[in-house]
């Protein structure tokens, strides 16, 4: 059997010394960039690959050591105000995933917000490096700021939460359109409807590049062309992520939900935020008396079916990743960034009750083909 290559061997034809060669090749920046690649770089010629047992030891004893301070995290937010975020259940589950996981790792999480009176992008930056932060969750984004490349992203560990902002290009934990709008479409089938709409507000299909709207039109694909029905797009911003909105817009939007309903005369409403129930009852309509109602993005139950996403295991598994990153002493943005999805959970609630039983083949056909980059939870 051919010896296991050590850290030893590899300082010796780099003409370093042992902690130089331990450095390198945990990424740390103690080490100039140009002798970090090129010990990296032998290393990978003479077959190096880390000793699993001694890593795994290393993993536990740095974890039994008691810190005097634990190390601060930022949890970075750009809403319209300083805590309004958390008025939305699922930015506040993700919070509290995020804050539970960085107790059991050892770290602090700490809130920042980008709107306070005089931030900038700049001085976030600063002050992030004189207090000491290396470790950046960025959640709860405004549609009016895309980029965020001001901060000096080069010195930093980070991960994303949402595909929002898109610059710079971090690695994201995100829901999955495709694989929520394809469970609720199965379950809605399965229980016996045809004629499926979809209200959408067109704020939240423009800030993931049309993804949910993609994923229905993927699903209509499949059926018969006399039961596809258009997509309802509300203007609205209160049905979209932020909040405000004119009532002129909410008037219109109103006037549109009526006029579409009653043209196309779906059987089963799907849903992405409480407006479009709202907007089902204000026409005088009775869910499920007189339409069927499914929720994309369940808040809550209250007697309404659709997908719940477990955004607290969202925030968690952020910050483990985060976590990660700054273990391995990896900082900047990725030059391949990843997206990890996660699928969500059906909600079976009186709001969907069963209409009829389709054919035992129809059932079979619609049977789940689950992504393998999607993480079910």
């Amino acid at each position: 059997m051919k010896p296991r290559v050590t850290q030893t061997d590899i300082a010796r034809v780099a003409s370093v010394h042992n902690t130089t060669v331990s450095l390198a090749l945990r990424n740390s920046r103690l080490i100039p960039d140009e002798t970090r690649k090129r010990i990296q770089a032998i290393a990978e010629s003479m077959g190096y690959c880390r000793d699993p047992a001694l890593t795994a030891l290393v993993a536990y004893r740095n974890s039994c050591r008691s810190k005097r301070q634990a190390d601060t995290l930022a949890y970075i937010t750009n809403w319209d105000t300083k805590w309004g975020w958390r008025d939305q259940s699922s930015h506040e589950e993700c919070y509290q995933g995020a804050q539970k996981a960085a107790a059991q790792s050892g770290y602090n999480l700490e809130h920042f917000w980008l709107g306070e009176d005089g931030m900038s992008q700049r001085r976030m930056s600063d002050m992030l490096m004189n207090r000491g932060i290396s470790g950046v969750l960025l959640a709860c984004h405004r549609a009016t700021c895309n980029d965020l490349s001001g901060i000096d992203w080069k010195r930093l560990s980070a991960v994303q939460i949402g595909c929002f902002p898109h610059f710079p290009a971090l690695h994201q934990i995100t829901v999955e359109p495709r694989s929520v709008v394809r469970l609720a479409m199965r379950h809605i089938r399965i229980s016996g409807y045809r004629r499926i709409g979809l209200v959408l507000p067109q704020g939240w299909d423009n800030l993931v590049d049309q993804e949910w709207s993609k994923a229905f039109f993927a699903e209509e694909y499949l059926l018969p062309a006399r039961e596809r029905l258009p997509i309802l797009f509300l203007q609205d911003p209160q049905q979209g992520l932020t909040s405000g909105g004119a009532t002129s817009t909410q008037a219109n939007d109103a006037c549109g939900f009526s006029k579409w309903y009653h043209e196309h005369r779906p059987e089963v409403i799907l849903g992405l935020s409480p407006g479009v129930l709202a907007q089902i009852r204000q026409i005088g309509l009775t869910v499920p008396r007189h339409v069927s109602y499914v929720d994309l993005f369940l808040d809550g139950s209250d007697g309404i079916a659709g997908v719940r996403h477990h955004c607290e295991r969202m925030g968690a598994l952020a910050l483990e990743m985060l976590a990660a990153q700054l273990q391995q002493n990896i900082f900047g943005p990725p030059a391949m960034p990843t997206v990890t999805s996660l699928c969500g959970a059906w909600v079976d609630e009186r709001s969907l009750p069963v209409a009829a039983s389709p054919a035992l083949g129809e059932v079979e056909a619609m049977a789940p083909v689950r992504s393998r980059n999607a993480l079910a939870v």
